[in-house]
């Protein structure tokens, strides 16, 4: 059976330490974290020695593995190198890969291929997600950045809401070069999109659904995945208010059900 992940984004309020019991709990077999604030005071996680080794206790304990560590901004305040304690702490948890989007400026090539070798020096590697309202916002941009960097093992990250508000396709997915997709993050959401950024953003970090509540081709873009890809389930919502576990265990399941007997 297919492994599944849960990111912390979908229950960004819970510790580290909670977020791995639930995904247990729930079915889950790793974890994505926050561990890099999307903005300057915004939420983060990032334990500090002795939160990294409790951490890593429960991790192995509940059998739970760490993909990948959330979400690096790259603009133009960004200093690579003020990363590199959320870097450790993943690499020192058995993380694979950083989430990271972009706006555009003129340094961007380089300071990507900089994030990129600060992350490969440490057993990571990037994965690049577009979105609408920032400067890399088409799955094409995404790639021409990864090329423009030389960033050798980086990625496009398939965020289903982000890919399909950014206009891509399941087509789009299944002619990408090889090895560009490592990771995907599914859930659901109305076919038409808001009609302005704001409401897309919104709608980004509240208003996603459980696949099979929206109108997205995600039987379609799970199709077009490669059959290594890593998948799973970004759902923050400001409107689901079940219990963390009754909630957790319901996106497990009617994320299971995307997975046909010949791709689980």
């Amino acid at each position: 059976m297919r492994s599944l992940g849960l990111g912390h984004f979908t229950f960004l309020d819970l510790p580290p330490v909670d977020l791995v019991r639930l995904a247990r709990g729930s079915g889950f077999d790793f974890v994505g974290l926050r561990f890099n604030p999307v903005a300057a005071g915004g939420l983060t996680w990032l334990p500090d020695d002795a939160g990294l080794r409790e951490l890593a206790r429960v991790m192995e304990g509940e059998g739970v593995g760490l993909h990948d560590i959330e979400t690096i901004v790259i603009d133009a305040a960004l200093d690579p190198d003020a990363l590199i304690p959320a870097l450790e702490a993943a690499a020192r948890l058995g993380g694979k890969r950083v989430n990271v989007c972009a706006d555009v400026f003129p340094a961007l090539a380089e300071t990507f291929a900089q994030l990129h070798a600060l992350a490969r020096d440490r057993g990571l590697a990037l994965d690049l997600e577009c979105m609408a309202w920032r400067g890399i916002d088409t799955p094409r941009a995404c790639l021409d950045l990864i090329d423009a960097a030389g960033a050798e093992g980086a990625g496009y990250l398939v965020d289903a809401l982000h890919h399909f508000r950014c206009g891509g396709t399941p087509a789009d997915i299944a002619a990408m070069p090889p090895g560009r997709i490592v990771s995907a993050q599914l859930c659901d959401a109305p076919t038409k999109a808001p009609p302005s950024a704001d409401a897309r953003l919104a709608e980004a970090r509240g208003g996603r659904l459980l696949p099979g509540e929206g109108g997205l081709d995600l039987a379609g873009l799970v199709r077009a995945l490669p059959g290594d890809t890593v998948i799973s389930v970004e759902l923050p919502s400001t409107t689901d208010t079940r219990p963390p576990a009754e909630r957790a265990r319901a996106i497990h399941d009617a994320t299971r059900s995307l997975f046909t007997p010949d791709i689980a």
